[in-house]
């Protein structure tokens, strides 16, 4: 429990906090999780979009080698952060 403890105050000074809206009519535990799924989520997608980026930078630029990779690696991360931002607009509105 201690690593955790120490994890999560680590990740205080690197992850900007997230409190996400709670959304009416829903119970507030699976509100808040759902909310940290979002947030994790648009998280997972700047990670691969970054990944991305750097496959790009660094990858071999001849004809035969694997140019595709990069670009799959950078629109899966931004469908997911797409995806995200999409379901927390369409949350937002139902619950206004």
């Amino acid at each position: 429990m201690d690593l955790v403890t120490i994890a999560g105050e680590l990740a205080d000074g690197i992850i900007p906090g997230a409190k996400p809206t709670p959304i009416p009519g829903m119970s507030g535990t699976v509100s808040e999780l759902f909310g940290y799924a979002l947030w994790l989520l648009v998280l997972a997608g700047t990670g691969a979009t970054g990944f991305g980026v750097y496959k790009l930078a660094v990858s071999d630029k001849s004809r035969h080698g694997g140019g595709s990779e990069p670009f799959k690696w950078m629109g899966s991360g931004v469908c997911a952060i797409l995806l995200a931002s999409s379901l927390l607009t369409i949350i937002n509105s139902i619950a206004s």
